[in-house]
């Protein structure tokens, strides 16, 4: 019998575990303002919150991995739309590298190609 509890904190540990690289990939593709980045993250269920988000793009905007700039929008007040940098660019093709390898070991250890 499984424990959901114990299944439901390891898929919210992978979750956490891919989130940055998750948002450089959105941000890779267009430059993205905050409640757009935490809707595409739902949509492929990684559940996040803002309260996780901010954080986050705040600790990659630090890191010199993204930038942001103002623009004004029909709905209300300024936005600020995150974009990736060609640091963030070069840090992904590196998160891309990783996670191939990743991926490739845990296949081999489902497989049993050890």
């Amino acid at each position: 019998m499984e424990d959901s509890g114990f299944i439901e904190n390891s898929r919210t540990q992978m979750r956490r575990g891919v989130l940055e690289y998750s948002i450089l990939l959105i941000l890779d593709r267009d430059d993205e303002y905050a409640s757009t980045i935490i809707r595409k993250l739902k949509d492929v269920d990684i559940i996040v919150v803002e309260g996780t988000l901010y954080p986050l793009l705040i600790r990659l905007k630090n890191m010199g991995l993204l930038n942001y700039r103002w623009q004004e929008s029909t709905q209300g007040p300024p936005r600020k739309y995150y974009m990736i940098t060609e640091k963030g660019r070069a840090q992904l093709r590196e998160l891309d590298a990783a996670w191939s390898k990743l991926v490739q070991s845990i296949e081999s250890i489902r497989t049993e190609k050890l």
